[in-house]
């Protein structure tokens, strides 16, 4: 099979009137063809059904009804942990180049669709349009980066030769994968987890996260129309902490592949590694838990181009991202013009419902996230000075204000903890190597950047800023597919390095086969 070397997908352009007339109208079919829709599960490529649904509605506009789902019990879960490793024999039979054609096709036709998608996430999660244009192209970006790394990996490894002897290694699928993927990156991040893992030859259960199964919903029945069999692909919707939790603990489940809060993922660590009676393997678990990012400002930089960065960084998709700047570590000699320059950068921020063209921050993704970030704000304003924000919204949905806290200690809760909202923290560095050290003292380890034009400066960040994915010179937000493997150390996760050449190997073991000749 002959295709084309890997190009992101470009993002809308939405100064142009064709392409916010495109939008306008996806927006409409979303609200009056999908919205309010009662959407079923599919286990061993049946529909079913529960006894009870659950509704999801909109975060930015509570009386809106975005779906009902069915609410699935663990024997629910077990069923379809058994279904799919029923299923697993033939698929991880079938030729990669048959796997890799029904993902293209995927490819293509989410492509055809990319503005139906990008407006339900405006609807289900809050995003505005040009994040969820990002998320819809990221998703478009992982089928096609993924099925071209497939056909590689399909191919016999090298291998030493050896006189009187034919060898060679090859990569086989792994089982069944329990495939939990978070409501942030709903459409991109779960069709990612769910596509490597298919691609490989693996068959799967795919639970998404209960604030955003309608997306997963449409792409799964986009799958099964692209071709993908049923049976492989099972979906299901309920109560992480019971349907999730059988998934993860089944004997039958081979690997998780995880994407979310370091206490679930630590949760799912524990309990993976227990062997079930029965089990003949130990479980592989891939695991992003997020972040307490920072970006670094030096003396010798462009601080205009710092302050958009930090900006851009702290409240695109109001914050709620593992890669999201909420720490600002500034060099004293820079650091009052620095400060000043945040709230007017702040002030220009457009707040709104996302569906509206030009609204640059929506709200947060619950009443449970908003009433945790409102609690750090009332700890940031005993910790730090409050710059700007520091308030709610409007009533009308889950809104949070984007806030900024100067003069913040490096230890204080809102420099140490993952908030996963609209919080900035400014913390002062007496020099870069101070600064440094500041961006290293947290449990997490994901993304970081530094601002700087000092060669020795940029030469000692690499060396030093312990993130999986480190910037130079631009923001900490916005890894893209392919240029920008990612996934974080420590407390981040495994590293997984999405979007890499290597991801795929965690969905695949080697096999080695020796033929005696001569």
């Amino acid at each position: 099979m002959q295709l084309p070397d890997f190009r992101n997908e470009p993002f809308t352009d939405f100064s142009r009137p064709d392409n916010r007339e495109a939008f306008q109208q996806a927006l409409q079919k979303i609200q009056n063809e999908v919205l309010g829709r009662t959407w079923p599960c599919w286990i061993g490529g049946e529909e079913v059904r529960g006894d009870t649904t659950f509704d999801g509605h909109d975060p930015g506009e509570l009386t809106r009804l975005i779906g009902k789902y069915q609410k699935l019990t663990e024997a629910d879960a077990t069923v379809a942990v058994e279904k799919a490793h029923a299923a697993f024999r033939d698929w991880s039979q079938t030729d990669a180049e048959y796997r890799v054609g029904i993902f293209m096709r995927a490819a293509q036709t989410l492509r055809e669709r990319k503005h139906e998608f990008s407006a339900m996430l405006c609807y289900e999660v809050g995003k505005t349009w040009a994040e969820a244009d990002g998320d819809t192209a990221e998703a478009i970006d992982f089928l096609e980066y993924y099925a071209l790394q497939m056909l590689k990996m399909s191919q016999p490894q090298p291998v030493t030769p050896v006189a009187g002897e034919r060898n060679q290694m090859v990569y086989i699928p792994l089982g069944v994968g329990a495939i939990i993927p978070p409501w942030n990156f709903p459409l991109a991040i779960m069709a990612g987890m769910t596509a490597a893992a298919l691609l490989a030859g693996n068959t799967v259960v795919l639970k998404p996260a209960s604030q955003s199964p309608g997306v997963a919903a449409m792409w799964v029945d986009l799958m099964y129309e692209c071709g993908l069999p049923k049976q492989v692909l099972n979906f299901i919707t309920g109560p992480g902490s019971s349907v999730g939790a059988a998934m993860v603990q089944h004997k039958l489940t081979r690997f998780i592949s995880f994407t979310g809060s370091k206490d679930v993922g630590l949760w799912i660590f524990d309990k993976a590694s227990k062997v079930q009676p029965g089990q003949i393997w130990m479980k592989r678990l891939v695991a992003e838990m997020g972040g307490k990012d920072s970006i670094l400002v030096d003396a010798e930089c462009d601080l205009e181009a710092a302050a958009d960065a930090v900006v851009a960084s702290a409240f695109g998709y109001q914050g709620q991202k593992c890669s999201a700047c909420s720490r600002a570590i500034v060099h004293a000699g820079v650091y009052d013009r620095f400060v000043a320059m945040i709230p007017p950068r702040v002030e220009r921020i457009q707040v709104g419902h996302p569906s509206e063209q030009g609204k640059g921050f929506g709200p947060m993704i619950d009443g449970a996230a908003k009433r945790k970030t409102m609690e750090y704000i009332e700890a940031g304003k005993k910790e730090g000075r409050l710059l700007i924000g520091g308030g709610e919204g409007s009533t009308s949905g889950y809104y949070v204000m984007p806030t900024v806290f100067a003069d913040v200690a490096p230890d204080a809760r809102i420099s140490q903890e993952e908030i996963f909202g609209p919080v900035l923290a400014i913390i002062k560095a007496n020099d870069f190597a101070h600064g440094l050290e500041i961006a290293n003292n947290t449990e997490y380890g994901l993304t970081g950047s530094v601002f700087t034009h000092n060669p020795a400066h940029k030469e000692m960040a690499v060396r030093h800023f312990h993130v999986g994915n480190f910037y130079i010179n631009r923001k900490c937000t916005g890894a893209l597919v392919g240029a920008h493997p990612f996934g974080g150390f420590n407390m981040s996760g495994t590293d997984s390095k999405a979007g890499g050449p290597d991801y795929l190997l965690q969905f695949l073991q080697a096999k080695t086969i020796s033929e005696k000749i001569g």
